[in-house]
């Protein structure tokens, strides 16, 4: 048509004339594209063919083999497992979602354990992962809500009634709240911490024995004393950090104290705990120097969350110290550290069954509290971000 429009209306108008055209074509309504209802868990299962999905699930576990999820105690995080219903316990009603190294730290159960429980969408390839239903090249990952970053505040099941003025708090706000919520707990003698110990810390394999805290050793749980090879009560929280003594208070704090042994209790004596150092005797995987101790690696997030706990119990009431956390090591009155090393063992050593055995029994048997950074590890760096 231009060729004739130039005949008769010349080339300017011809040409203004089709501006005008292709404007018309470029602002005609169109209809908004919507967002594709995600897929659920059983039609994902259903359709392995290779393309790329949004698929809503709840997060239930991490893959370790073909038919393994487990539920705790997470070895890393490289993978978890969703289902349509944050009960699932049937491995073949889950979908095993890879995670990508981008996302691991945001989103992998080792480090993200409050996960556990939440509806969230993933987007990838639906293709087999562990030789099963999966999803591989994950690309996006969101909580249901749309956010793209976990809340602070995980599942526990005890948020809707213990924790319940905690829930959606960070920062100041959290610590009040968290400090009023284990306040006023039920205090023991020194010697019915002894007692305590033998149920708190009693041997899962081995019922007539403790597990020590930095060694690890199962030892009788009649072994308790002063000689050398026998167990004592160890202070996480020392003594004379906290200005302190045995009677009732941050003295006989069962969540702070654990069974050790001797020696090894006097290597560590009121160091401050950080990385490096020389070997401990008797402490495989212990390290320590001038001012510092460093536990194996298995305990290394009970003592950090040990601690955050004390911080946030003892803040100047109740005739006692304000005790708080250190960012430098070898510091000295109610200070402990190191901060930012004590964080990030929080983060690296997930909460494990002995862990939440232990807290349940102190909170039901013994003291009628619980240690919050237990059942939610993740309010460490809601409060100490």
């Amino acid at each position: 048509m231009l060729p004739i429009m130039n005949r008769h209306l010349g080339t300017g108008r011809a040409l203004a004339l089709a501006l005008i055209s292709a404007l018309v074509v470029v602002l005609s309504p169109v209809a908004p594209a919507t967002a594709a209802t995600p897929l659920t868990v059983s039609q994902a299962i259903g359709q392995q063919t290779g393309a790329t999905q949004t698929v809503r699930g709840y997060v239930v576990g991490q893959p370790t083999a073909t038919n393994t999820v487990v539920r705790s105690d997470f070895p890393n995080d490289y993978a978890l497992a969703i289902a349509d219903s944050a009960s699932q316990t049937s491995t073949s009603q889950m979908l095993y979602v890879q995670i990508p190294s981008a996302y691991r730290a945001q989103w992998g159960l080792k480090t993200n354990p409050g996960l556990m429980g939440k509806q969230i969408d993933v987007t990838g390839a639906l293709s087999a992962y562990f030789s099963h239903p999966g999803m591989t090249g994950t690309s996006a990952f969101a909580l249901a809500g749309g956010t793209t970053e976990p809340p602070p505040g995980g599942t526990s099941p005890w948020d809707s009634t213990y924790y319940a003025p905690a829930m959606g708090k960070t920062g100041t706000a959290l610590r009040t709240s968290l400090h009023d919520i284990i306040d006023g707990h039920t205090a023991l003698s020194y010697d019915q911490v002894w007692t305590a110990l033998r149920d708190t810390d009693q041997d899962p394999n081995n019922t007539a024995n403790v597990i020590e805290l930095y060694t690890g050793r199962s030892i009788s749980k009649s072994s308790n004393g002063g000689n050398l090879g026998q167990w004592n009560r160890e202070h996480v929280w020392a003594q004379s950090r906290g200005g302190f003594t045995t009677s009732a208070g941050p003295g006989t704090d069962l969540h702070h104290i654990r069974p050790e042994d001797v020696a090894v209790n006097s290597t560590r004596g009121n160091k401050d705990f950080d990385l490096g150092g020389s070997a401990v005797s008797g402490c495989t995987d212990c390290w320590t120097d001038a001012d510092s101790f460093e536990p194996r690696d298995a305990v290394k997030g009970d003592v950090a969350r040990m601690l955050l706990y004390m911080a946030i119990r003892y803040e100047g009431g109740d005739g006692f110290n304000n005790l708080e956390m250190s960012s430098t090591v070898g510091s000295s009155s109610t200070l402990i550290g190191d901060l930012e090393v004590l964080i990030a063992w929080n983060s690296e050593d997930p909460v494990s069954t002995f862990e939440m055995r232990r807290n349940d029994r102190i909170h039901s048997t013994w003291q009628g509290n619980r240690n919050p950074f237990i059942d939610h590890p993740e309010w460490a760096t809601a409060i100490w971000n």
